[in-house]
Formats: C-alpha cells, structure tokens, sequence
C-alpha cells in the first residue's frame, strides 16, 4: 500500500509512505507505485501516529443520570452517584458501553487507550469486562487497563486484597487514590502498598494522585520518592495532581527536583477537571489543571486525558482528544503559535510514553504503519478547524474513516 503526498509534524515538503506487510517500509518523496499496489493520494494532508487515549475510565461512560445526576458538580458527589451505578453492573453493561465509546474514539483516531477500572466492588465485575474486551478489540485497540480503587485501599472494606486480586487476574498497572483516603497515614500507607505491588508485579502504575483543591494534599510526593527508591522512573504516572495549582511557589520549586529525579509521567485531564475542580471556591475561583507549562518546560513527560465520557464525572464528551488539547491549550496559557504547533504530542508521542509503548509507536521505517491522516495540512490548521480524522490505519488496515467536512456560506 502507498499512501502518497503526505506531511509529516517537522518534516519539510511531503512524502509518501509504503506499507508492506502491516510495516512502515519505506518514508520518501516520490515513491513509485508498484504494478496492482493499492495508492491513495492524500493531497498534503497531515500525517501523525495514532492518538493515544492516556486517561479515562471506560467502566462508568454513559452512565450520566444513572440512577441520578451529580448536581453540585463536585468529584466527591461523582463518587457517590458512581456508588450507587456500580451496583447495577453487569459483565454485558460494560461491554455493550465501552464497545460503543471505543469503536466512536476509534474515529477519531484514537488506537491506544489506558482506562482506569474500579477494582472496589467484590466481584470485580467492571475489571472482568474490561480484560475480556481487551482482548477481543486487540486487532483494532491497545486497551491497557489500570487497577483502580476508586473508593479508596486502606479506606475500603478489603481493599488490598482486591488489588492484588486484580493484579492476579491481568490488570496492567496499579493505581492508586491517597487524597480520598480516611487520614493522611492512610495515604502514605495505600501509596507504599501499591508502589510495592507494581514493583513485585513488574506492573505499571498510574495514580490519582492530590485530584483535589487542598494544597495540604501532597501524595505526590510520596509517590515520586517511592518511584525513585524503587527505580521505578517512567512505568510510574500520577493523574490529575490538581492540588499542585494550589501548591505554594516555595514548595513547587523544592518539589520540582524531586520529580524530575524520579523521571515519572504527569497526566493532565483539562476538560474534566476544570469542570470538578474550585467548585467550592467562590473568587477567585481556580482553574483546576495541573502545572502543565511548568513541568513541561522542566523536561518531565506530560499528556492529556479525556478522563470521563457521558458519567457522574461529566455529563458531556464524545473521546475526540482534539477538544481536550483545544481546551488544554487555553486552560494552560499554552498559546503560542510554536506550543500549538507541538501541542499534538501531548495525544501523540508524550501520551505513548505515557503508556510505555516503547519503539511500537510513531511513522518510522520498520515499526508497526498504525497512523492517521487528517484534513488538514497542518495540526495548526487542524487543532483550529477541527478537521476531521479521515483515515486511521492500523498494521496497514484501514480500521475507521470519515468525509472531508464541508462549510459553505449560502450568501
């Protein structure tokens, strides 16, 4: 397959890239067809790797109102209406919703997905859905799926005995939520036991690490050293980090060398947490996003999730990362026109990395030909149109497609 007349993020002119046997073989200018290769000619429309879903939890989408709405907008108010939705959960719930939002993110491009699974129901019904899932979507997503204990470890009824359960039964990382524990020993505790078990494991971690306003709520870092005793690095994430808004100048700078000696990724969920976050606040009222222009400039890997779709967490979304980079963007005072040219990384090359895909990912010779084409000859042009992904191929497989959008002023 030749896919022709390409541009590529950084790369000057265009380019056409072959495919053979599911592989990137060759990225040029002026490839010439072979007798009965399939070709199509992209007309300068840009190129990237697949996006990278690097936080959401597939277990609770579409299940806003169920059994009731969250109506203060509050984290803690999600965690009650999820309480009382978890209870109705059925292997086949799960699978019919999360079949629906993957095969929709798919068209957007979406190939690589890290979903946060509550592991604190007794029979694990999310978390077994979810494994059987990721499986039979393999050959269309990379599902990865994180052990979650939404209701807290030390604060749950069994609540480690359930992590390492779900370690048991396939999770790929361990997660972890010291803001919601009972007491700050608590915290400590829950984040010393699941840095323990990741690392026994061999497992990933990703944590919802301070997703609150208090700026007394400092788990990350607790997190960050035990990253760094253990050697852990970069198969550690912390989540949210909202309280780091709210973090004195004083302490962020002292905090800062800590996390880049520990070498963990950051993920920011600029749509919903802008939404959940300063709810309590009056004026001035806090944005709720994480220091993502600071870490980023300190050299420590940052992406952006989608966190929730259609759930108690929030009412709207659709998995089109676009919006959360749009939003991320503005949120962030990211605006310049350099940042915004580079802003795709953070659901590209940072969510990767994010996620631990190694040398699988990216438009090289010799790696896996999973990438996308968008319409639009620039991700500039793209991020500011909304262009639509037009065509997104995995291992060469054309596996979701749209039409170029259409505007036309009547006058």
């Amino acid at each position: 397959m030749l896919i022709r007349n390409v541009t590529l993020p950084g790369r000057e002119g265009r380019v056409d890239l072959r495919v053979t046997d599911g592989v990137f073989a060759a990225i040029d200018p002026g490839l010439a067809a072979s007798e009965g290769e399939e070709s199509w000619d992209a007309e300068g429309r840009l190129a990237l790797p697949p996006f990278v879903e690097s936080h959401i939890h597939l277990d609770s989408v579409l299940t806003a109102g169920e059994p009731a709405w969250n109506q203060s907008g509050t984290l803690f108010e999600g965690i009650e209406r999820w309480a009382e939705r978890k209870e109705l959960l059925t292997v086949a719930d799960v699978k019919a919703r999360v079949n629906r939002v993957v095969r929709q993110q798919a068209t957007f491009g979406v190939q690589y997905i890290r979903t946060h699974v509550d592991v604190t129901d007794p029979d694990l019904t999310a978390l077994r859905a979810l494994l059987e899932l990721r499986e039979e979507l393999a050959d269309f997503v990379t599902l990865q799926i994180v052990a979650f204990p939404q209701e807290g470890i030390c604060s749950f009824p069994d609540g480690r005995a359930l992590m390492e359960k779900a370690a048991d039964l396939g999770a790929d990382a361990i997660g972890a939520i010291p803001h919601f524990e009972f007491t700050r020993e608590y915290a400590v505790e829950s984040l010393n036991f699941a840095c323990d078990l990741a690392h026994e494991r061999g497992l990933l971690m990703d944590v919802h690490c301070d997703e609150i306003d208090d700026e007394a709520s400092r788990g990350l870092e607790t997190l960050a050293t035990r990253a760094y005793e253990l050697g852990l690095g970069s198969r550690v994430t912390a989540s949210h980090t909202t309280a780091m808004h709210s973090y004195n100048n004083a302490y962020f700078t002292r905090l800062l060398r800590l996390l880049r000696l520990s070498g963990i990724n950051f993920v920011a969920n600029p749509l919903v947490n802008t939404h959940l976050q300063g709810r309590i606040d009056t004026y001035p009222k806090r944005r709720g996003v994480t220091r993502v222009k600071e870490l980023t400039a300190a050299g420590i890997n940052v992406s952006f999730g989608t966190d929730d779709i259609q759930d108690p967490w929030n009412p709207l979304g659709t998995g089109n990362l676009r919006d959360v980079v749009f939003h991320g963007m503005y949120v962030t005072q990211q605006m310049g026109y350099g940042e915004l040219c580079d802003s795709h990384r953070f659901v590209t090359h940072n969510a990767a990395r994010t996620l631990n895909l190694g040398d699988d990912y990216g438009i090289e010779v010799g790696r896996p030909a999973r990438f996308v084409v968008l319409d639009a000859p620039s991700w500039f042009d793209a991020l500011n149109w909304n262009a639509p992904v037009l065509r997104s191929y995995r291992d060469g497989r054309l596996i979701a497609r749209s039409e170029p959008a259409v505007r036309e002023a009547l006058f």
